[in-house]
């Protein structure tokens, strides 16, 4: 469980980091990212992983380095947590309160920021919504 100040990166906000993406470093949470990596309390969902590779298996997204060999640096980013899915985590998936969309993924990374009370920080219009409603902490990058 992390102590003090924490952030859940949405899975496209992962991949912008660690690919140098320039509205990442001009963002206002940047500098808070950083502070954070270096407490080690940057943390991904494993299904980001998942979410990745299946970007990548339908085309959607390529890496130089090839799919497996850019997961297995990122994971190894410094600073960075793989949180996995644990039971209460599936289960608080599966019971969001209020009304949120079914996409697994972003349900289960939705239930991983309410887990770790930590922000998630992404740009996606449907779970910021979310979070307007206090079901969720959220910070958009924009």
């Amino acid at each position: 469980m992390p102590k003090g100040k924490c952030f859940l990166l949405d899975t496209h906000i992962w991949v912008w980091l660690l690919n140098g993406d320039s509205q990442i470093q001009q963002s206002a949470v940047f500098s808070h990212m950083v502070g954070a990596s270096r407490k080690n309390a940057l943390y991904i969902s494993t299904i980001s992983i998942w979410e990745v590779a299946m970007l990548e298996a339908k085309g959607r997204i390529t890496f130089s380095t090839g799919i497996t060999s850019w997961i297995n640096d990122a994971i190894s980013a410094p600073g960075l947590q793989v949180v996995q899915l644990l039971p209460d985590i599936s289960i608080d998936s599966t019971h969001l309160p209020g009304q949120f969309h079914g996409d697994p993924a972003d349900r289960i990374i939705v239930a991983t920021a309410r887990f770790l009370k930590c922000p998630l920080i992404t740009v996606d219009g449907k779970i910021l919504s979310y979070a307007k409603e206090g079901f969720l902490n959220a910070i958009s990058l924009r």
